[in-house]
């Protein structure tokens, strides 16, 4: 456990001390957050926090963690999206330059040899796939969560706060499993990202930008799929949970735009982010509430690893949260204000248990007079 602490407090130490000369740099060249219509931000910020927790990791993967194939395609890998990241933060790429970069990293981490290549089923043994249909699931799942990490980067600490909570809850579920590799790694990337959240919880002094959300993204899209590849039953169900904030609030962002029928790409204010500012809340109160919420997908995800062997106690929390995430995506409006089937058919059922009450109190006061 020693090295696991040692890998973490270095980490943290570096992203101290190098996330005000990452500051000091993004002024200098220009690397800065102009405030717009859709951010919350009013002055002018650095961006390019990112290569602080880029850098603090770098430090940590060459000291702590084995050098297998594997770990040189996590860290080329991650090395390319970081750079593309930065690129972005000071030139403004295009989407289709970003995306282009992002399955280059991919692309690099799957050719090491990192890929999906068994599906996992909960009622069923699973069954094996193909190289043809393992690599573009991979780079799939590593795009897809990259660009979630990347959309929930809209108020301080948040995507920051985020990945740290479910960094933590990988590693604690990587040391129940006895995957010390993704163990290390994870301690690495919770060291350098708790070290830069100290310059960036509100009111912020600098931004992580693309450079630290890509990064992030794809790091914990990488770990996840080494964490639980391996593992039976519910295992692509708990990375699901691990990743709940990002995951869901760029699901509900797809469905959202598809029901208005706006463009998936079309960017608006109704993340959870948004909706938790319009219901009143301060800006360091809505990012306290989504680390709660994050919190609770990590709990989730550690008590569906302890409970997917008992087949019925994993479908049933599964479910629970199945539920409960539309539920609260409906009541905070991140599907859109008009479109609440769940609500809908809550309320026809209590309004039905209303009158089925009131119609046997008249039964029995009735019965009672005759």
């Amino acid at each position: 456990m020693a090295t696991y602490g040692f890998a973490w407090g270095l980490a943290l130490a570096i992203a101290l001390v190098a996330t005000p000369l990452v500051k000091e740099l993004a002024l200098r060249i220009g690397a800065v957050d102009v405030p717009n219509a859709r951010k919350v931000h009013r002055g002018v910020m650095p961006r390019l926090g990112g290569l602080a927790i880029y850098l603090s990791f770098v430090v940590g993967f060459l000291l702590f963690v084995p050098k297998t194939p594997i770990a040189w395609g996590i860290f080329l890998g991650g090395s390319v999206i970081a750079l593309v990241g930065a690129l972005d933060d000071r030139y403004q790429l295009s989407p289709k330059a970003k995306l282009l970069g992002q399955l280059v990293a991919a692309f690099v981490v799957v050719a090491f040899g990192l890929r999906v290549t068994f599906i996992n089923l909960p009622f069923d043994d699973g069954f094996s796939i193909g190289w043809l249909l393992s690599i573009p699931v991979t780079i799939l799942w590593i795009v897809a969560v990259t660009n979630a990490v990347n959309l929930i980067d809209g108020l301080d600490g948040l995507a920051a706060g985020v990945s740290a909570i479910a960094t933590a809850t990988l590693l604690v579920v990587s040391l129940l499993m006895g995957n010390t590799f993704v163990a290390l790694l994870c301690a690495v990337l919770l060291g350098a990202t708790m070290g830069f959240l100290v310059f960036n919880f509100h009111p912020a002094k600098i931004f992580m930008g693309d450079t630290g959300a890509l990064f992030l993204g794809f790091q914990l899209a990488v770990l996840s799929i080494m964490g639980f590849k391996q593992v039976t039953l519910f295992s692509y169900v708990i990375p699901m949970l691990l990743l709940g904030v990002p995951l869901s609030d760029t699901f509900f962002a797809i469905v959202r735009r598809k029901l208005n029928k706006k463009p998936i790409s079309a960017a608006d204010k109704s993340h959870l982010h948004h909706c938790l500012l319009s219901l009143g809340l301060s800006h360091r109160g809505a990012v306290l509430t989504i680390y709660a919420i994050s919190a609770l997908f990590g709990l989730s995800a550690v008590l569906l690893y302890q409970a997917q062997t008992v087949l019925w106690v994993a479908t049933m929390l599964v479910a629970v949260l199945v539920i409960a995430l539309q539920l609260g995506a409906e009541v905070l409006g991140l599907i859109g204000y008009k479109h609440k089937p769940l609500l809908r058919f809550l309320r026809r059922v209590r309004t039905r248990v209303q009158e089925l009450m009131i119609a046997g109190v008249r039964h029995s006061r009735t019965n009672g007079w005759r």
